[in-house]
């Protein structure tokens, strides 16, 4: 019983997710409909981006980068910025999940040669900063987040069209993370990173980056995805099948699950016209206070089958992934790591990212309320 309870804690989205499809197979009894709710191209594209982007780094790339970029700084601020940036930046490529798991043990590590009163708050408001960070930067591209990348499928947006609807709140985002970083972090100084890290295997690195422009391709809808399935699938077997055990198979059985609810959902029409109808018009707000609830993908899942305002949807969820700390999932990997680290304090860390994550929303809410 115990190892159930676990599990739930672990994944209680996946299990909600489950529930939920589950019963709603007894409203509506299985059939070959089933097939038609599910989209098999976001998960084709979610799968091969988590093995390449996996494989990109067991090669320590990305350690490499860090470690290059924070030889010659010395203080917290500047530190800051730089891992900031860095997870501002790499999520719009490489997701906001990967962008923290690569970072966030990296400024762990960091930390743990620090000393002085303020090294607790100090960790503390980099982890937040950088959490947001990875969460706003991901939401400029269609590949930085496993809800962006089922919206811009399933609206069959151009590349263009995703990226006008979301600047203006990404370029804001940047301007207030920077500006927290060098308002709220306190001066310190750190030390250099020993250097030891270095690059696996060049010629694996090449061959990764090689698979993540198929994945490029395949995105803007140049390559079929069966055929990018085929090469990253055959190329992973070649280069290293252990990555098939780090794929979040959880979060792509989440999309399976909610794929069949909301779809045997959408196949009543009274209940589907009914919620369509609230829907309407609030769906900016509507998203971002769902997500809340169950966080910003399985909302992107459930809202897209009520409404066609790809826009409004987009805003609202992205912007729900600011506020809970299970808005949105990728920030949970933050509080984890963070929580094994030894003198951790949870409840300062959940304090310090809901209000500096509800003040970004409130900041970006008001940016969408004057453009609107």
């Amino acid at each position: 019983m115990r190892a159930v309870l676990n599990f739930f804690k672990k994944e209680a989205v996946l299990c909600i997710s489950g529930i939920l499809a589950v019963i709603s197979c007894f409203i509506v009894p299985p059939s070959s409909a089933y097939a038609e709710y599910i989209d098999f191209r976001v998960l084709i594209l979610l799968f091969c981006l988590m093995l390449v982007v996996a494989g990109i780094r067991q090669t320590g790339a990305f350690t490499v980068i860090c470690d290059a970029l924070l030889k010659k700084l010395h203080s917290i601020k500047t530190v800051g910025l730089v891992l900031v940036l860095l997870s501002f930046f790499m999520s719009m490529l490489l997701t906001n999940d990967v962008s923290l798991v690569t970072i966030v043990p990296f400024t762990l590590l960091l930390f743990e040669n620090l000393q002085g009163e303020k090294k607790g708050r100090a960790l503390i408001i980099l982890l937040v900063l950088e959490t947001v960070s990875a969460n706003l930067g991901s939401m400029l591209t269609p590949m930085g987040n496993p809800q962006n990348l089922y919206l811009y499928s399933k609206f069959n947006l151009s590349f263009g069209e995703f990226f006008k609807i979301v600047f203006p709140y990404s370029a804001l985002s940047l301007v207030i993370l920077i500006a927290s970083v060098f308002l709220l972090l306190p001066k310190m100084n750190t030390k250099k990173p020993d250097g030891g890290a270095k690059i696996d295997s060049k010629f694996r690195l090449i061959m990764y980056i090689i698979l993540f422009a198929v994945n490029m391709l395949t995105i803007l809808r140049i390559l079929d995805d069966k055929i990018l399935l085929a090469i990253v699938v055959v190329a992973v077997l070649l280069l290293d099948r252990r990555l098939f055990g780090q794929a979040d198979y959880s979060l792509l059985l989440t999309f399976v699950f909610f794929f069949i609810f909301v779809g045997n959902m959408g196949s009543i029409p009274a209940l589907s016209e009914g919620l369509g109808s609230v829907l309407r018009g609030r769906e900016v707000w509507i998203s971002a206070a769902l997500s809340q609830v169950i966080s910003n993908v399985p909302a992107s899942i459930l809202l897209s089958r009520l409404s066609d305002n790809a826009a409004a949807l987009i805003v609202g969820i992205n912007l729900g992934g600011l506020g809970t700390l299970i808005a949105s999932m990728a920030s949970l990997i933050t509080y984890k790591f963070y929580a094994r680290a030894p003198e951790s304090s949870p409840k300062k860390y959940i304090l310090t990212f809901t209000v500096y994550s509800v003040c970004c929303f409130a900041v970006l809410a008001g940016l969408y309320l004057l453009i609107s």
